[in-house]
C-alpha cells in the first residue's frame, strides 16, 4: 500500500479528541483507528504489539543482523484530530492545487494530516523494511497515542512498551522545518459567578455573570494574542467562553518560551483574578489554572544529535531544513520530560486544524524516505 492510500484510509476513519468527556481516550471512536493499527502492525509481524484501555498502540520491529547493538529509535505520532473545526465524515483525495498534487477534504470539515499524515508515514516506513529484509535498520519502537490535540495524549502513555531511550514525535508541518522548542504551556477555567433576577426588577440586584466575564476577558492585551504574535513571542488566548447571567466559564491558555515570562504571564492572570474580584466582590471569580507542558529544548539540549541526524536525514531527501519553534504542543514535550528525548519531525501537514488543511503527496513519500534514513 503506499502512503498516499494508507493516508486516506485513516483519515476515513474518525478520530475528534472531545475536551470535555473527562475519559480516556476522550472519544471511544479513537479506538477504531487504534484497533485498526494494532492489527495492521500485527499483520507486518511487529513484535509486541498491543493496544491497551487507554488506547495507546505499541508495537516493535526488530534490528536486522548486524544491528542488534545498535540503540534502537522510537517514532510516536497521534491518532486524534482537533475538536476546534468539524472533523467527522472526512471525505478526502488527491487533488491539485497550484500546480502541486495534494491530499486535501471538500472544504466542509479538516483532512486530519495532523496528525495521521506521521501515522501513515511510519507505518509505511515499517511496512517497507518487512518487504524487504535485506534492508539494514536498527530497532525500531512505534506508539500511536490518542488525545494529543487536548493536551492529554502522553497522560497514560507507558514508557515500559516503547523499546527505546530517544523516539521522535512525527507531528510537525512542512518537511523544511523540525522542531526542538516549544512553548511552556498553561491553562485552566476562570468561573465567574453572578446573580441573576427577572430584568424588570434588577436594578441594585442583578450581577450579571456576562458582562462581568467581558470584562475580564477585554483585560486581555490584545497586541499578545495569538493572532498579533510570532517566532518567539507568547501569547494569551481565550477558547473558549460558556455564559449565562447567573454563571460564566472562560476557558483560556497562555503560552511563552521563556521560563521568567511564563511565570509572569501566569502571574499577570491571577493578578486579574484578584483585581476583578476588588472590583465586584469577594469569589466572584474563581481561578483553576495548572501547567500543561514545558520548553523541551531543556531536555533536548544534551541530545543535539538528534537535531543533526534528523537535518541531515531530510537534507538527504532535498530539504533544507531549519529548527523552528513550535508556537503550538507537541507529546514530544510532555515525553521529553518522562525521561524519553523526542524532538519533533515534520508530517508534511499545512493550514492544519481547519477546513483548508492539506498535505502534498510528495511531502507523505519523502517522510518516509526520511524515517527510513533515520532507522539505519
Amino acid at each position: 500500500m503506499t502512503v498516499t492510500e494508507r493516508f486516506l484510509k485513516y483519515v476515513s476513519i474518525d478520530t475528534p479528541a472531545d475536551p470535555y468527556s473527562g475519559t480516556h481516550p476522550s472519544s471511544s471512536c479513537q479506538f477504531n483507528l487504534g484497533n485498526f493499527l494494532a492489527d495492521e502492525l500485527k499483520s507486518l509481524g511487529l513484535h509486541d504489539v498491543s493496544i491497551d484501555d487507554k488506547c495507546y498502540v505499541y508495537g516493535f520491529l526488530p534490528a536486522t543482523s548486524g544491528l542488534e547493538d545498535a540503540d534502537n529509535i522510537g517514532f510516536i505520532a497521534h491518532m486524534d484530530t482537533a475538536p476546534a473545526a468539524p472533523g467527522i465524515g472526512v471525505k478526502a483525495s488527491v487533488q491539485m492545487q497550484d500546480g502541486i498534487e495534494v491530499v486535501a477534504t471538500d472544504k466542509t470539515t479538516l483532512l486530519g494530516a495532523d496528525d495521521k499524515a506521521g501515522v501513515a508515514e511510519i507505518v509505511t516506513m515499517l511496512e517497507y523494511f518487512v518487504e524487504h529484509p535485506d534492508e539494514p535498520h536498527r530497532g525500531i519502537a512505534v506508539a500511536f497515542t490518542p488525545d494529543e490535540e487536548i493536551g492529554e495524549g502522553a497522560d497514560n502513555f507507558d514508557l515500559s512498551k516503547l523499546n527505546a531511550k530517544v523516539a521522535y514525535t512525527v507531528d510537525g508541518g512542512p518537511l523544511d522545518e523540525l522542531n526542538y522548542e516549544t512553548f511552556n504551556a498553561a491553562g485552566g477555567v476562570v468561573t465567574v459567578n453572578g446573580y441573576n433576577v427577572h430584568p424588570g426588577e434588577a436594578k441594585g440586584k442583578m450581577r450579571n455573570a456576562v458582562l462581568m466575564a467581558a470584562d475580564f476577558i477585554q483585560a486581555f492585551p490584545f497586541e499578545e494574542s495569538p493572532a498579533t504574535t510570532e517566532g518567539y513571542e507568547g501569547y494569551y488566548h481565550v477558547g473558549d467562553v460558556r455564559a449565562n447571567e447567573s454563571k460564566a466559564e472562560i476557558e483560556f491558555i497562555v503560552r511563552d518560551f521563556f521560563t521568567d515570562s511564563f511565570n509572569a504571564r501566569k502571574k499577570f492572570v491571577s493578578d486579574l483574578v484578584d483585581k476583578m474580584n476588588e472590583k465586584y466582590g469577594a469569589g466572584t471569580f474563581v481561578l483553576d489554572m495548572k501547567d500543561s507542558y514545558y520548553n523541551m529544548r531543556e531536555k533536548l539540549e544534551s541530545h543535539m544529535y538528534l537535531i543533526e541526524k534528523a537535518t541531515e536525514a531530510l537534507r538527504q531527501v532535498g530539504y533544507d531544513a531549519k529548527s523552528v519553534p513550535i508556537r503550538g504542543g507537541t507529546d514530544g514535550s510532555r515525553l521529553s520530560f518522562m525521561g524519553l528525548p523526542c524532538p519533533n519531525l515534520p508530517a508534511g501537514g499545512q493550514e492544519m486544524h481547519s477546513v483548508n488543511e492539506f498535505v502534498p503527496v510528495k511531502a507523505l513519500i519523502d517522510m518516509v524516505e526520511v524515517l527510513k534514513i533515520l532507522s539505519r
